[in-house]
């Protein structure tokens, strides 16, 4: 499913989405950090990727706690080489097309962890061309893998949260 391969590159030729664990609600916290089970369950996840293959250059995240939280947890488990990166344009509602420019001159490997429904919109416009497609359904710290064939993406699978076992 992943790159297994072990040497002091790393390896990986994948777009990796994952939306950010579970988090509080904003009437209790305004900035949002993870819940208790949010980390928990990143905490899961990220091992199982780490035990699976999963090899990142690095993760981008949009800055927002709960998505710098769960980037920090998978990359203390995947130990990406160029370690996590704030980007801008990753904000729940942010054009995805402004964004898609970026990820032309991305390196291979790049985990990103953001929120809904931005990741959303940037798959359906990666596969179909229309950001208002919902073809993929994210779970908290869930993984969906995207392959790049030539100048077209698939969906190389999905790992939702419960799964990773």
């Amino acid at each position: 499913m992943f790159s297994t391969q072990q040497n002091s590159e790393c390896t990986a030729y994948r777009l990796y989405l994952v939306q950010h664990g579970q988090a509080e609600t904003k009437a209790d916290y305004s900035d949002r950090p993870l819940s208790e089970v949010g980390k928990a369950t990143t905490e899961h996840v990220a091992a199982w990727a780490a035990r699976s293959g999963l090899r990142v250059n690095e993760i981008w995240h949009s800055g927002k706690l709960r998505a710098k939280q769960t980037a920090d947890i998978f990359a203390d488990k995947l130990c990406p080489c160029n370690g996590t990166v704030v980007h801008d344009g990753m904000r729940p509602k942010d054009d995805v097309r402004t964004f898609v420019e970026i990820l032309h001159d991305a390196p291979d490997g790049v985990m990103i962890v953001g929120h809904l429904p931005f990741l959303s919109r940037l798959v359906g416009l990666l596969i179909t061309g229309d950001p208002q497609r919902n073809i993929v359904r994210f779970s908290n710290s869930g993984i969906v893998a995207l392959d790049r064939e030539d100048d077209q993406w698939v969906i190389c699978c999905t790992i939702p949260a419960g799964a990773a076992t």
